[in-house]
This record gives C-alpha cells, structure tokens and sequence, in this order.
C-alpha cells in the first residue's frame, strides 16, 4: 500500500537526515543486521525506522541499536503498518502520510 522507495527519497532531502536505507522486514536478523552496519559505515547518532507498530518491535530495534553502540533512546519509530497500510485505500495518499510520520519522527 506503501511506496517505500518515495518515502525514502522524500525523507532522504531533509535537514540531517545522512542515511536512508530500504529494508524489508527491517526487524529480521539480516534486516537489523543491515541497521548496525549502516550505524558504523555511516557514523549514525540516532535511528528512525518506519514500519510495523511500535508495541511488537520498539524493544527489537531499541536492543539493535544499543548493540551497535548507540543510546536505545535515541531510536524512533514511526507506525507505518497500524497507522497508514492497513487503514488508507489509496496509495498515493498512503506514500504522503507515511513521509509525513517519518519526517515526523526524524523532527522529534
């Protein structure tokens, strides 16, 4: 329902925003796997994943994080699945909201 591509070309423009990368099944071994590598190779100080809700998967990110050396509080997740895929019909409309809680969780 998501075009994920647009939504990381979109975020990837904003002020301080160095790395976006497009997972799938981002809390998968390989998919966190990819999230610590991108740590290192690119010197990150915090992470904002858009996808699945944030009560199956904040604790899965927040321990990758902390693996890869940074602060867990420094992590952020935007809602994409509970709060755009599975409630908006149009994907257009879905792409611009899912950019929209991303920008929203890198701003915070």
């Amino acid at each position: 329902m998501v075009d994920v591509k647009k939504v990381s070309e979109a975020v990837k423009k904003l002020p301080g925003v160095v790395y976006t990368g497009d997972l799938q099944y981002s809390c998968s071994d390989l998919g966190q796997g990819a999230i610590k590598e991108a740590i290192k190779e690119h010197n990150l100080d915090r992470v904002i994943v858009s996808s699945c809700s944030p009560r199956m998967h904040e604790i899965t990110f927040q321990r990758c994080i902390e693996v890869a050396g940074l602060n867990r509080f420094l992590f952020e997740m935007a809602n994409i699945r509970e709060q755009v895929s599975w409630v908006t019909t149009d994907k257009e409309e879905a792409t611009e909201k899912a950019v929209r809680l991303t920008e929203m969780a890198i701003a915070k």
